[in-house]
């Protein structure tokens, strides 16, 4: 079947990741279908925001229902599935544990199943994460690196990737999991830490006079873009052959350097503005975050070129040009 025809389904398609694939796929000639628990209820946000609602063909789905699960493949009939879906914040896991094991492992293996009792072959993308390597003592994590998860969301991905990894070799279903380094993007929610610094900084910069309110500082991460991640996500299941990646910069920078290249940028030293509260430190925090992605370059051709101080400038730029037109 020609590209231009090729169709793919979206689980979790509202979210920052699965509007961008969006907006990728379509730009590529793909029918896009996208779920979401309430299909009829939700706005879409970040797709109309993008200037795509229109384009993308919506559908409700729960995760955790099967038959829901399975009768959203049957009326889409994908080519290529995109398992976004989700509770995706780490530090909401530790409030909300049951619900994100059920929502990430469960649902996961419903869309497995679904993928495997279906009567046309479908090529499965599942959406793995670095926080199941867990505390690798600064050694950058590649594909042979051991999963030795912190939290309860770093559990259900290592769970979910070796489901994925499980029906793969069980019953030949084309299947791989992106292990994604973080990524950041102005579709980001507020309540992760990145866009909380960069609203928080240009309203001080606006002349708030609040202060920002941080835990640890000394906590050291890969930050990418996300939009050039959907394109990993994309080339991944291209082959013919399925593969686990890791996808990610390959550099590291400490949270006070965001901090401070955030503040940096909009004229002010961050240290006049920012106060650090033990109450906001997660328990069990990962302190070191590196990647090796020098496979998915080799494989897929793919290599990030954003890193940390660009994705600051442009989340700060967005934040800027939205409250101009606001």
């Amino acid at each position: 079947m020609p590209e231009s025809r090729r169709r793919a389904l979206i689980c979790g398609v509202s979210g920052q990741d699965g509007s961008y694939l969006a907006r990728w796929l379509l730009d590529l000639g793909y029918e896009v279908w996208g779920t979401s628990r309430d299909a009829d209820g939700s706005t879409f946000g970040n797709l109309q925001r993008l200037g795509i609602r229109h384009r993308v063909q919506a559908l409700s789905m729960v995760p955790e229902d099967f038959r829901s699960v399975y009768v959203a493949l049957r009326a889409s009939l994908p080519d290529e599935v995109y398992y976004l879906a989700g509770q995706s914040s780490v530090g909401l896991s530790f409030e909300l544990p049951a619900e994100t094991l059920q929502s990430v492992v469960l649902g996961t293996l419903n869309m497995l199943e679904a993928c495997r009792l279906t009567d046309r072959p479908v090529r499965l993308y599942h959406a793995g994460s670095s926080e199941c390597f867990g505390d690798t003592g600064g050694e950058a994590a590649n594909e042979q690196t051991p999963f030795r998860p912190r939290s309860p969301y770093a559990v259900a991905k290592a769970s979910a990737f070796w489901l994925v990894q499980n029906y793969r070799e069980a019953y030949g279903l084309h299947a791989c999991s992106g292990i994604l380094f973080n990524h950041e993007s102005p579709l980001r929610p507020k309540r992760f830490v990145t866009q909380k610094i960069i609203s928080t900084a240009c309203r001080i910069a606006d002349g708030s006079p609040e202060r920002l309110q941080l835990g640890r500082l000394d906590i050291a991460r890969d930050w990418g873009w996300a939009p050039e991640y959907v394109v990993a996500m994309h080339r991944m299941l291209q082959p013919s052959a399925p593969q686990d990646l890791v996808i990610a910069t390959g550099q590291t920078h400490t949270l006070e350097e965001f901090v401070e290249a955030t503040f940096r940028l909009l004229g002010m030293n961050w240290r006049d503005h920012v106060d650090q509260s033990v109450a906001l430190a997660r328990p069990n925090e990962l302190s070191v975050s590196r990647a090796d992605p020098s496979l998915a370059e080799s494989v897929l051709g793919w290599r990030a070129e954003l890193a940390m101080h660009d994705v600051v400038s442009m989340m700060v730029n967005a934040m800027e040009s939205t409250a101009i037109a606001s």
